[in-house]
This record gives structure tokens, sequence and C-alpha cells, in this order.
């Protein structure tokens, strides 16, 4: 289990002397903290939209972008359209985002936000009790993290962000080619 410690650390931690450095452009430089080394996904489960139990280890082989968010976040509820339209430009079998939403009602209210918003190419998951929140040690919302193909945590931005940018999608490709 991650602890909030650690992340702290893993935020202050710097990349230099990395090989194969993940291109940083744009406005991600100075706002996307990579993780060296990365660290393992936790295992704690959340719910998918049927209500089944889910967890990150079943994503393995696909890079993940994971957005911790609300629906009382005003800055989350911002920036869901863009990850709607990056999980429409780039889902596939090698990359997904998800939004995970740390609302306690769980999919009583997110579901109806998703229909509202018109919310067509993400999933709804949620973390009702908070469970994948705290192993990962969150600060804030939103919050977002990149996960590699083999469910290592590689890097995070905490805050709100344009996610379908170009650089963001350059950063994608980056690891789903890799």
């Amino acid at each position: 289990m991650l602890c909030a410690a650690s992340v702290t650390l893993l935020l202050n931690a710097s990349s230099a002397g990395a090989v194969d450095k993940p291109p940083l452009e744009g406005r991600l430089e100075g706002n996307f903290t990579l993780f060296d080394p990365p660290i393992p996904v936790p295992i704690e489960t959340f719910q998918d939209e049927e209500g089944k139990l889910r967890s990150f280890k079943e994503m393995e082989g696909q890079v993940i972008l994971l957005n911790f968010w609300a629906t009382w976040c005003a800055p989350c509820v911002k920036e869901m359209p863009d990850l709607d339209r990056l999980q429409a430009e780039l889902g596939s079998d090698l990359f997904r985002v998800v939004t995970l939403s740390e609302d306690r009602a769980g999919l009583k209210k997110v579901l109806p936000f998703f229909e509202d918003k018109n919310l067509e190419n993400l999933p709804a998951y949620v973390d009702p009790k908070g469970r994948v929140s705290r192993a990962f040690g969150l600060r804030g919302l939103p919050s977002t993290y990149l996960i590699s193909k083999e469910g290592m945590i590689v890097g995070a931005l905490i805050g709100p962000f344009e996610w379908d940018a170009p650089e963001v999608k350059t950063l994608v490709d980056f690891y789903t080619v890799k």
C-alpha cells in the first residue's frame, strides 16, 4: 500500500538521469511529476457502472490515465469533457482513461452526472469508501496519475489540466509504444 508520505516523497523526487526520459512538453513541463523509480499501483478495488468490483490488476497491459474527481469539485467537472474527448480519440486496447469518482453517494450520484454532461466515452467508476484514494495518498481533487502497461505509477499531476492537449497525447504515445 502506498502511504501519503510515499506519494509526497515521490512527488518531490527528480527524474534526472533517466535514460529513456518521457517527453514533458508544454504545460506538462513543471506540472506533471515523473516518479523515479515508478511504483506499483495499489491493489484496492473500486466499482464499475454496474456495481462490480474492479482493480487495476485486470487492466495490466494498458496504459491508464487515472483521474480522481467528484461531482462537487468545480475544477473536476470542468476537465471531464477533456477526459471524455481524450478517451474518444486515444482509447484502445493499449490505452484507457479511468475517471474514479470520490462521491460518497457512489453510482447514484455519478451516473446521472455522466448523463447530464453527455460523457459518452468514459465508463463510470466509483470509490465511495475512499479506499483507492487513501492507497494513493490523495492530496486533493482533481488528481491524475499515469499508470504504465506493467501496472506501475509513472507520474502524477495534482490539480486541473487540459487533458486533451497535444502534449498529453505525446506523453500517452510515449508509454503506449514503449
